[in-house]
């Protein structure tokens, strides 16, 4: 028979009512296409499970000992299917988001006091890493990455409008070692260095000259793989730091970071927030995607 689970229910709904005719309404069937369902069910198990008279309907043995043991294990599954037919409407349950950390910074942690408010439901798991993580492979709901690095077949949605990265340094620095005029000069100057967390190793700098971008391998005293620590040991006169614009803003606009080689390091694409399909979008994500982007639209209204 085609569906065994479904005659079960009718079959259980049965020995409840004691009767065809309200079972039937129950199930808004008719009462032949019921009495159908329960005889293909007697043929596929080749046993007699109902008593059938002209005024009720009763269980024979057989029909007395399947209810006992399908009672329970069908309960049970009805509460899972109503438990996720519910979580389909509200927005509920653990929302996985991968994210470097100075995407975190600016479009996540500001939001998460009212988006905890708003729904009690969800629970966070943020995860900070600057590798592009599968999002699929390791049950990730959602991403914010640069538009560069991310995969074609990904929704996005744009944060940002084009950014910049900057090289900088304390003015103090630069009295002590003077600026670098090109990125070749970078050799004479002590660089703080992040290390890859997937190759394991210190991330180059990139620039770009005549419209073709190129890599810097730079050399430091300092290593971490840290991006925050990195920008306040810059800010400490440690070296220089190349970092993205919005990272290191706030210390450029209060003159505590100076920036060098600008004419290298032209704008690119922004940020986007990245998911992996718009079937079915369960709701957790759905209304973290709404608050990400009211949030990113109230910040470019504000600049």
């Amino acid at each position: 028979m085609k569906d065994p689970t479904a005659a079960l229910r009718a079959f259980r709904l049965v020995a409840e009512h004691a009767s065809f005719t309200r079972t039937a309404a129950v199930m808004e069937v008719t009462p032949s296409a019921l009495s159908q369902t329960l005889r293909q069910l007697e043929e596929h198990l080749d046993v007699r499970l109902l008593q059938r008279t002209t005024r009720r309907v009763g269980l024979t043995e057989a029909g007395r000992q399947l209810l006992e043991r399908i009672a329970g294990p069908l309960s049970e599954i009805d509460a899972a299917l109503e438990q996720t037919r519910q979580q389909s409407s509200r927005p509920a349950g653990r929302l996985t988001i991968t994210a470097p950390r100075v995407a975190a910074v600016a479009f996540i942690e500001p939001i998460l006091p009212e988006f905890f408010r708003l729904y009690p439901e969800i629970t966070v798991d943020l995860r900070i890493e600057n590798h592009l993580a599968d999002v699929i492979g390791e049950g990730i709901d959602v991403g914010i990455r640069l538009g560069e690095k991310l995969e074609r077949d990904m929704i996005c949605v744009a944060l940002t409008g084009r950014i910049r990265s900057v090289v900088v340094a304390t003015p103090g620095y630069y009295q002590r070692h003077g600026r670098p005029l090109h990125p070749r000069d970078l050799a004479n100057h002590n660089c703080i260095q992040v290390r890859s967390a997937v190759e394991r190793r210190p991330l180059p700098w990139d620039f770009c000259e005549d419209g073709r971008w190129f890599d810097v391998e730079v050399d430091g005293r300092l290593i971490t793989n840290d991006s925050a620590l990195a920008v306040r040991a810059a800010v400490n006169g440690v070296g220089l730091r190349h970092a993205m614009l919005l990272d290191v803003e706030e210390h450029l606009a209060e003159g505590r970071l100076e920036s060098v080689l600008e004419a290298w390091l032209p704008p690119y694409e922004g940020f986007f927030l990245y998911y992996s399909s718009r079937a079915q979008l369960p709701p957790k994500l759905r209304v973290f995607i709404d608050c990400v982007l009211e949030h990113a639209r109230m910040d470019r209204r504000g600049e």
